[in-house]
């Protein structure tokens, strides 16, 4: 993708007005996307995102240009821009490269690039009418598949110089339930680091319709949810996006190295209860945030943060390590070129405990069974988060009695982890996307079964 000869001379021209750091990430991605919509295929569409980025550090001061013109005058020109805002003297000197490659192309068994169309479309058609099997109250179905390529160079000052090729495989669905009076809605989107095998190894397009059309058939008949304080069961999958959210954000340097964490500065303090245990873990084969390195070119890493209640790490980037004054973790991400790297999750989760999922429901009294999240805000600084339950049950005297619908947790994530008392024998992990400064991402949620003995719930 580059010559390490241009390499060096870009990284030299990148530091030559006193950059004590200089990095080349460069990208060439494919992407394909099907949908469907009322049993037809709607759109067909193929992308290609190519470019690089060149980066300066002088101490923490950060400087990133980046272009599309992949060519030694355009990566040059790019040098000479981010040297230009850098007035520091003498920069450092390029250490000679060593090179290899990540890529483990043994990973993937059929890549969605050789796959023609008309199979990515029959697993759609097939999510389709699996959805529309559950009731004839399912009005609407649209199922959308989407796999990209990407192939990244990334050289530095420091005598990295890496490439790797990164496949990724996704399905979605969103299935509409009515009684003509109102609608409601279900949705399920597994993916994975995988290429079209991800059919045959771990996704069954025609259970995934049937999860997104049950949910929405469920919750149509379904009671408002009471509001209140209550004991509430979260169930494990993408119920992990509440520690993701309110607490792994909050553990990203991005947030602590400014000090704008509830976490900062409590390295080896308790910061949850005995029971919770989690990592971020980038190294999970095939999994969908996983990465064989980050995107400063360094080698992904399982990272414990939390063990048994006691904060053990932070997840840090390479200028968030600057500022901190601690190494680089492998958390370097961004969503493309057009971005600067910062610390981002990969597959972060609680990890299992001891207890049975069955007597953690049955035990927790009158309170509130989230089967499945949704969406939700939070504010790193504070914890303060406010997540939709997708999918909820109301639970009395330990037992299931009804589906609720309308229900909403708030809370601050520090209280939260502090008032986990079960964490349940089987983690499942969900696919998802997440934001954040250096754009969107594919990130890994999960969780066991995990019960809050207090939490506000909001509902009718």
């Amino acid at each position: 993708m580059l010559n390490r000869n241009i390499a060096s001379e870009v990284l030299a021209e990148a530091t030559r007005t006193g950059g004590d750091f200089a990095e080349i990430f460069l990208e060439d991605k494919r992407s394909h996307a099907l949908r469907l919509r009322s049993g037809e295929i709607e759109t067909v569409t193929s992308d290609r995102v190519h470019g690089a980025g060149v980066r300066v550090l002088n101490g923490t001061k950060a400087i990133y240009v980046y272009t599309n013109d992949t060519s030694r005058e355009g990566l040059m020109r790019c040098a000479a821009e981010a040297a230009a805002a850098i007035r520091a003297g003498a920069g450092c000197k390029p250490i000679g490269f060593s090179h290899w490659s990540a890529a483990r192309p043994d990973e993937i068994r059929l890549h969605p690039e050789q796959v023609k169309a008309a199979a990515k479309a029959e697993k759609l058609r097939a999510v389709d009418a699996a959805a529309r099997a559950v009731s004839p109250e399912i009005v609407q179905v649209v199922a959308n598949y989407v796999d990209s390529a990407q192939d990244v160079l990334i050289a530095n000052t420091e005598g990295v110089f890496v490439t790797d090729t990164r496949v990724r495989s996704r399905l979605g669905v969103s299935a509409v339930a009515s009684d003509s009076r109102e609608n409601q809605t279900g949705s399920a989107s597994p993916g994975a680091s995988m290429g079209f095998e991800l059919f045959d190894e771990r996704v069954d397009p025609e259970a995934s319709g049937r999860t997104a059309a049950e949910m929405a058939h469920t919750m149509l008949h379904a009671d408002s949810c009471p509001a209140g304080i209550y004991p509430v069961v979260i169930d494990s999958g993408f119920g992990g996006v509440i520690f993701h959210e309110a607490c792994g954000h909050s553990l990203e340097a991005t947030s602590v190295a400014y000090g704008l964490s509830e976490f900062s500065g409590k390295l080896g303090q308790p910061i949850a209860s005995p029971c919770v245990s989690a990592v971020d873990d980038g190294t999970i084969r095939n999994e969908w945030g996983s990465v064989h390195i980050d995107d400063e070119g360094m080698p992904t890493t399982r990272l414990t943060l939390i063990d048994h209640g006691v904060l053990v790490n932070y997840m840090i980037d390479k200028l968030g390590g600057r500022r901190m004054n601690m190494a680089p973790t492998g958390s370097g991400r961004r969503e493309s070129y057009r971005w600067a790297p910062t610390s981002r999750m990969r597959n972060t989760y609680i990890c299992a405990g001891e207890d049975d999922e069955a007597e953690i429901i049955a035990t927790m009294g009158t309170g509130l069974y989230a089967k499945s999240m949704g969406g939700g805000s939070v504010n790193p600084a504070t914890g303060e988060f406010n997540f939709a339950v997708n999918e909820g049950y109301w639970v009395e005297g330990g037992k299931i009695v009804r589906p609720v619908r309308g229900a909403s947790l708030i809370g601050k994530g520090g209280e939260v982890l502090q008032r986990i008392d079960r964490v349940g024998r089987q983690v499942v992990l969900a696919a998802g996307m997440c934001g954040s400064s250096s754009g969107s991402i594919p990130v890994t949620v999960g969780q066991p079964m995990i019960r809050v003995s207090s939490l506000t719930v909001g509902g009718k």
